[in-house]
């Protein structure tokens, strides 16, 4: 029976059965996943919607989601390979009645997991868009009840649109920081001394290079926090102007540059205040490197 196409109003529900289907998709990657993310119009609060959860999932290397494809299949879900687009994973469940969708990409895909995650967020604060894109699904909806290719052609021009005016719109910085940084972040022990990459940071320069680096911790207070790597490389390659900085713990989570890294970062530049520096990766909040450390001594130093 072909899958049967309703557009209901939203409901808060959807998200809770997010959280619910994220929990259970990092219980099975672990230490492959580093982000699970909710898009598509379920994501979206007040968009009326399919009721179907579409979910976005970055990793370290695909070939360890190809592993756990028997563990997703306890799970309900069908694991199609890339089903039409180069370098993903995509995986549904539901049957006919389709509940889930999971769009699989590695880490370095930042085309794709941008397009995805400026869509979510144009549409979460455009309204005059949610309304237009709203009424087309319903019309849609109701002209093609049971033909999901005639759904999608009809809608495919409208999502094309202002997918490339949501790319514009968009400022994809944290996400390719957020990124970079865990894709260096895997715990390892240089000698019986020293451990290192629990922690790792990534900032952008005024030229818009990014730079990587991990904590390095030694048995005899010798190390170097993440940011202060990142910092050094900066440097090693000719740059010492920093616009955004972020630094995470092994799970992924925002930590905040401690006192030593944020007076090195005060020292670089006349301009180092200004530095953005984050606190939340979901809602993308961040902080001045001023606010941090207020009336900060060697401001009168520069010229």
């Amino acid at each position: 029976m072909p899958q049967h196409i309703t557009v209901v109003s939203y409901d808060p529900v959807w998200n809770l059965k997010f959280k619910d289907e994220k929990q259970k998709i990092e219980a099975i990657l672990k230490n492959d996943c580093f982000g699970v993310f909710h898009i598509g119009s379920t994501s979206v609060k007040s968009l009326d919607a399919k009721p179907i959860i579409d979910i976005l999932v970055v990793v370290r290397d695909l070939s360890l989601v190809d592993a756990k494809q028997t563990e997703f299949e306890n799970l309900g879900y069908e694991y199609l390979g890339e089903f039409g687009i180069k370098g993903r994973r995509y995986l549904r469940k539901g049957g006919d009645e389709r509940t889930h969708q999971i769009h699989v990409f590695k880490h370095d895909n930042l085309d794709e997991i941008i397009r995805h995650l400026a869509f979510r967020d144009y549409l979460r604060t455009h309204k005059d868009v949610c309304t237009e894109y709203a009424k087309l699904k319903k019309d849609l909806a109701d002209k093609f009840p049971y033909d999901i290719n005639g759904y999608c052609d009809g809608k495919d021009n409208f999502v094309k649109e202002h997918e490339q005016k949501a790319l514009a719109w968009y400022d994809s910085s944290w996400d390719r920081l957020y990124f970079a940084a865990r894709s260096i972040q895997t715990k390892r022990d240089a000698s019986p001394f020293i451990v290192a990459g629990p922690v790792a940071a990534a900032l952008m320069t005024v030229k818009g290079n990014i730079y990587t680096g991990v904590c390095i911790d030694t048995a005899c207070s010798l190390g170097m926090c993440a940011e202060r790597n990142a910092i050094s490389t900066m440097i090693t390659n000719g740059e010492s102007e920093i616009t955004k900085i972020l630094a995470l713990k092994a799970d992924g989570e925002i930590i905040m540059p401690c006192g030593s890294c944020r007076e090195l970062m005060m020292q670089l530049s006349k301009d180092s205040p200004n530095i953005e520096v984050l606190i939340d990766y979901e809602s993308r909040a961040a902080v001045a490197l001023g606010t941090l450390i207020p009336n900060w001594w060697g401001k009168d130093q520069f010229s």
